[in-house]
């Protein structure tokens, strides 16, 4: 014969246990409400992307030293230092495929940054537009620099695109300056002098526009 003792126990423990059944069951309704919720009010449309616009992108060719201008069609955002390095990001993006004319890897990655500041006294000088003359702060990454070949002619190229990159985007450009992972550098990998102010006017292309 089972104790009186131990069938109140067992009540309680089987009262408990139901309980706990209907507390988790509540639990659970309520977690599928709002996992219900949260799909109704998902965005059903994709984020907006930037438009497209034409951009000029100076190319290094290896085979003879040159700097040749390509019209491309790229999405830039309306942020100018975003612009400039979704531009920048682009021109080594070519560097980095399979069938460059100046190989290097890395790509849009090696542009951590890019800082367009105003250049003392340009909004003062008559021969300056609406907006004065700029000078470009491109900030590259230690891997970039790191993996870059070395020789000053390539390192040159590199360079020099970059400069004239930016000038034919953004002629109020004059000057441009390189970090590497936010510090000044020697050089980019052994030869080109990073400790130098470029000037945009120095960095022409040699060879016409290709489409």
């Amino acid at each position: 014969m089972i104790p009186r003792y131990q069938k109140i126990l067992f009540a309680v423990l089987l009262l408990a246990s139901l309980g706990m059944g209907f507390k988790l069951w509540q639990l659970r309704e309520r977690a599928h409400k709002r996992l219900l919720a949260g799909e109704t009010t998902a965005p059903t449309q994709a984020p907006e992307v930037a438009p497209a616009e034409q951009a000029t992108l100076v190319v290094a060719n290896d085979m003879d030293n040159s700097l040749v201008p390509q019209l491309r069609s790229l999405p830039l955002p309306a942020d100018p230092d975003a612009r400039t390095r979704a531009v920048l990001g682009k021109l080594l993006d070519l560097y980095a495929s399979p069938n460059s004319t100046h190989s290097v890897p890395g790509g849009a990655a090696s542009v951590a940054q890019v800082f367009l500041l105003p250049m003392p006294g340009s909004m003062s000088s008559p021969k300056a537009s609406d907006t004065g003359n700029q000078l470009a702060v491109v900030n590259l990454t230690g891997t970039f620099a790191a993996s870059h070949p070395s020789g000053l002619e390539t390192e040159s190229l590199t360079v020099l695109s970059i400069c004239a990159t930016l000038r034919a985007n953004l002629p109020n450009v004059t000057e441009v300056r390189f970090l590497v992972d936010g510090q000044p550098r020697r050089t980019l990998a052994g030869h080109a002098d990073l400790t130098r102010t470029y000037l945009t006017a120095d960095a022409l292309p040699t060879e016409g526009s290709t489409p």
